[in-house]
């Protein structure tokens, strides 16, 4: 046990190191230098940024006395109103799926106060790790446990299952150590260094997903036909208590509506600040499953023909003392400002990387290609103007103002690890103009020295990732190994997992 704390230790004190000594300085300045390029910024709306869940940092293991008394006086309430029997506590694996366990609530207040041990291989999902494979850990400490310990301002009481509510918790060993290979982890320190860096992040997930029905089989085959879903019919029952209950959990749903295909569904979040966008996400993957078995379907992130539906990262970069969206521009004109497009031009920049986060399934990156069959390695990486056929959509209209979507993600990618990975691409783009030209902040121009590309072949991307250093320093090394080995182990094992998990409710 010693060992393995010495080791998780070091790795931890290193990545840190790592980061500070070389982003902090260049992320110091990068505030004053961007602000100076964006003092004629328009002025918006004022928002209440300070007391964002963007502030919350890592070391949010602990609460202080006071805080911890004042949200267990309000969570006992809630559990004596509701009659709770039962409380989740939630952790996401690196697929973005749920993994909890559930605590009888007579004993909710000690395991907030000592946490829930769960064994660490059900987070990190590689079923057998080889010491060549993530040889800076060892291979015993996969199969150690993992402690998880809830944050209680995610306590939320589950309409769609029986007396029973939820939190969403923060992975730590059994030294103390966060868990560095924890997506939400990774994603609230990215937050941190915006922070730092004097910025926030605005943001909000839109996802499809397919509605099925229950699987017949006919004639020896075992078929799901798409629910109905009419174009101009959004009355039904399922999507109605669905939508309902995510507000009663803390998740703003701005829209939803019938998407391109039978049986398919968008759903789009209110945008908001910090590590809730990516929170509203993950409780959106559990609770589209469980309120459709209550109506005997099944919900999927992949459409029928095995390609995977998308998932949407809206996003806006905000100044935190002057309270502006620095995307928009002061002049009126629709276009990004100088700051926007240094950002644009970190996500083009590590477009190929990113797309292995995003993308993180063979079926995936089918969207690349829009369906062709010509045979390519690689396809350009687009950007523009309202087009929604881009892979980064700047959108200028409408009441939220200038935003970037990044189109690169499916439905299926972890969307704390989005997140993260968009916050990391966007802030070097504002530290360094590496091979972008600017025209003006009226003009639309943005030329990069070497055009960027997004392979098609999860094998290349998953080599982009592992050469982005960018990525690597900002997600850690000890992640970056973790995912590429699972990666790899899942392209060994594609051809008898796919039938297998088909109509599993893991991967759907």
């Amino acid at each position: 046990m010693n060992d393995e704390g010495d080791l998780l230790k070091e790795d931890t004190r290193d990545e840190d190191n790592e980061t500070k000594a070389s982003s902090m300085s260049k992320l110091m300045g990068t505030r004053e230098k961007v602000t100076k390029l964006h003092i004629s910024s328009t002025e918006v709306e004022e928002m209440d940024i300070s007391n964002s869940k963007d502030n919350t940092r890592d070391n949010t293991r602990v609460s202080t006395a006071p805080q911890l008394s004042s949200r267990m006086k309000h969570i006992k309430q809630e559990m004596a109103k509701n009659h709770l029997q039962f409380v989740r506590f939630e952790a996401t694996d690196l697929h973005g799926v749920s993994r909890s366990k559930s605590i009888p609530a007579q004993f909710f207040q000690e395991k907030v106060i000592h946490g829930v041990y769960m064994p660490r291989g059900y987070l990190e999902l590689i079923p057998n790790p080889k010491d060549n494979e993530v040889d800076h850990i060892r291979a015993t400490c996969f199969n150690s446990d993992i402690v998880l310990m809830p944050e209680l301002s995610t306590f939320r009481v589950l309409p769609w299952a029986k007396r029973t509510a939820r939190v969403i918790c923060d992975t730590f060993t059994v030294t103390g150590e966060p868990l560095l290979t924890s997506p939400r982890h990774i994603a609230k320190r990215q937050l941190s260094q915006l922070q730092d860096a004097g910025f926030s992040l605005l943001s909000a997930f839109i996802y499809d997903f397919c509605i099925f029905g229950v699987p017949e089989i006919i004639n020896s085959k075992t078929i799901s036909l798409p629910a109905s879903a009419l174009l101009n019919n959004h009355d039904q029952p399922f999507i109605q208590e669905l939508v309902d209950g995510l507000y009663h959990t803390g998740a703003n749903v701005e829209s939803f509506s019938s998407s391109t295909r039978p049986g398919q569904m968008e759903i789009c979040f209110l945008p908001e600040f910090g590590i809730s966008s990516a929170d509203n996400a993950f409780t959106l993957r559990m609770a589209v499953k469980e309120v459709a078995r209550k109506y005997n379907y099944i919900t999927s992130f992949f459409i029928e023909t095995g390609f995977c539906n998308s998932g949407i990262l809206s996003h806006s970069l905000w100044d935190v003392d002057e309270k502006k969206n620095m995307f928009c521009s002061s002049s009126g004109i629709e276009q990004l400002t100088i700051p926007g497009k240094k950002w644009l031009a970190g996500l083009l920049k590590h477009s190929a990387a990113l797309s292995c986060l995003m993308a993180p399934a063979v079926s995936c990156r089918k969207r690349y290609s829009k369906e062709s069959k010509d045979l390519k390695e690689s396809v350009p990486t687009t950007w523009g103007y309202n087009d929604n056929s881009c892979a980064f959509n700047v959108k200028c209209h409408g009441e939220k103002g200038t935003r970037i979507e990044n189109k690169l993600g499916s439905a299926t990618a972890n969307p704390y690890l989005v997140l993260a990975a968009t916050i990391a691409a966007g802030l070097d783009g504002l530290c360094s103009d590496d091979g972008v030209l600017f025209g003006p902040e009226n003009s639309t121009d943005l030329h990069q020295a070497k055009p960027s590309e997004i392979p098609l072949k999860l094998e290349h991307a998953l080599m982009a990732l592992e050469e982005d250093q960018c990525l690597r320093q900002a997600l850690g090394e000890t992640f970056i190994r973790y995912f590429v080995a699972m990666k790899k182990y899942e392209l060994e094992n594609e051809e008898t997992d796919a039938e297998r998990n088909k109509f599993l409710e893991y991967f759907i």
